[in-house]
């Protein structure tokens, strides 16, 4: 029998510390195109895809024709920060850390193209990362379960022997869904209380708090 694993990790918010940038980026957006969208609700849309997020934002019966021009709009913002995204302390040694546990690391995210492109270089860690699941390979984001599924498919193995580590909701939701192990970390700013009403296994504060914890973890615990 196979005993490959899959540590699946979500990348803003949990790898690399771009969620702020991504609520002010869209705050922006909104602004130019007339709309006041409050920063704290833009927060926690962070890690839909563009278009769920606008929808959960602007609602369902908006001017759709307008989606394509807060997206542009947002990514052009967005996009000048590509040289210069932070890494979160220690993200790149956990991912070092779990590949040499006989873990297979692979990326679950809402970002893809350029973007993931510019995610990648700032973890450093891509002799360890096997691949990504991204927005372009899956028809629907989180939290549908589709992109950790896409995530376990290139790692060839089934949900029981697969974690997912992300920093909201949505990532709960999604690994939840897919019967994949939920883990959490606090880096992308939401609140404890919510990750875990949302399927959160276990909660960190961040990469660095989950590498000194790897030993007592759920990944530990399936080894």
């Amino acid at each position: 029998m196979s005993t490959k694993r899959a540590a699946i990790f979500d990348v803003d918010g949990t790898l690399v510390d771009t969620n702020h940038l991504h609520v002010v980026t869209w705050w922006e957006a909104f602004r130019q195109g007339g709309r006041r969208v409050p920063m704290r609700d833009i927060h926690r849309a962070v890690g839909l895809s563009g278009g769920d997020l606008i929808e959960h934002l602007l609602g369902k019966d908006r001017d759709t024709d307008e989606d394509e021009q807060f997206t542009a709009a947002h990514h052009a913002l967005y996009a000048t920060y590509f040289e210069r995204l932070p890494a979160l302390d220690s993200a790149r040694e956990l991912l070092r850390a779990l590949a040499g546990r006989g873990w297979q690391i692979v990326l679950a995210t809402s970002a893809g193209g350029a973007e993931l492109a510019a995610l990648r270089r700032a973890i450093d860690a891509d002799d360890v990362i096997l691949g990504a699941a991204s927005a372009d390979d899956v028809e629907d984001g989180k939290p549908a379960p589709g992109p950790v599924e896409q995530a376990r498919e290139l790692a060839g193995v089934p949900s029981e022997r697969a974690v997912f580590v992300g920093d909201t909701v949505w990532d709960m939701k999604a690994a939840a869904r897919d019967g994949t192990i939920p883990v959490a970390v606090l880096s992308g700013g939401i609140p404890r209380a919510d990750l875990e009403e949302a399927g959160a296994r276990a909660v960190y504060r961040d990469p660095a708090d989950l590498l000194d914890r790897l030993d007592t973890s759920v990944f530990a615990e399936r080894e």
